[in-house]
């Protein structure tokens, strides 16, 4: 009889992980997080062949291709996101699928997809810096539901803290990897170095991928999404999303910085 009360508890709590983990799922669709992260591959790839040219002088090859192709697993990142999604409550991960899950809530995140795609392009992303500086010095009321959503989310502090984390870990992996002599000390000096024009770099383009963004969406959609960022499921969504992202950020740039690394040390050879 205690087995089978057992077994019971056993079935119970495995049913109620699984509901959890269809909660989970559903987030990460309804976000559209597999597109995004297919979209910062492709950033990513780009971004490893300027390190090529700057870095390898260009001799980085067929190795290094396979390097970067699985430093850039977008199951792996994936993963690393969907990890911190799942710390969410169920209950509030419901209310995010609720939300997400109307028309306002698909609307938004598609053009939050369009824009980041359509920022990759530098064209693009220059004409979107730049509306975001005249809107700034001919209309800045334009501005007051954007800065709202950024103040909400602390998006300009989170961002330049997960590029300075980003940044201070591809140094650790090029130490680690045998092409940097210094200290822990000095890994960290260097990368404090860059805040100011990491910051500038950030309000630039956070504000530019806004205005990109939520261009369509009229001042009643605006505010219901700053009054949905406003409650405890949007601030722990957005908990969530710098921790997933900042998290895979940083062992990309490890990886990648240590990758980088050998490659040079194998060159000198």
């Amino acid at each position: 009889m205690v087995r089978f009360f057992g077994n019971l508890v056993v079935i119970f709590l495995s049913a109620t992980v699984a509901k959890a983990q269809a909660q989970v799922t559903l987030t990460m669709d309804h976000l559209k997080l597999s597109e995004l992260i297919h979209i910062m591959r492709t950033e990513g790839l780009e971004y490893a062949a300027t390190l090529n040219t700057e870095m390898l002088n260009g001799q980085g090859g067929a190795v290094w291709e396979d390097q970067i192709d699985a430093i850039y697993d977008t199951q792996l990142m994936s993963e690393v996101v969907r990890k911190e999604i799942a710390t969410i409550p169920e209950k509030q991960l419901r209310q995010i699928n609720q939300f997400y899950g109307s028309n306002l809530g698909a609307k938004i995140v598609d053009l939050e997809i369009a824009a980041r795609n359509a920022m990759t392009d530098n064209d693009i992303k220059n004409i979107a810096e730049d509306n975001y500086q005249i809107a700034l010095a001919k209309d800045p009321k334009s501005l007051l539901q954007v800065n709202l959503m950024v103040s909400e989310g602390d998006l300009i502090e989170q961002n330049v803290t997960a590029a300075l984390t980003s940044n201070y870990r591809f140094y650790l992996g090029l130490v680690d990897g045998g092409s940097f002599d210094a200290s822990e000390q000095e890994v960290i000096e260097q990368t404090w170095e860059q805040e100011d024009e990491i910051r500038l770099d950030t309000v630039k383009w956070m504000m530019g991928y806004l205005l990109l963004s939520y261009q369509s969406l009229d001042e009643a959609e605006m505010i219901e999404l700053i009054n949905f960022m406003k409650t405890r499921a949007g601030r722990a969504l957005n908990a969530a999303i710098f921790d997933g992202f900042g998290a895979m950020y940083g062992d990309i740039s490890y990886t990648l910085g240590r990758a980088v690394a050998l490659n040079m040390v194998a060159s000198d050879l």
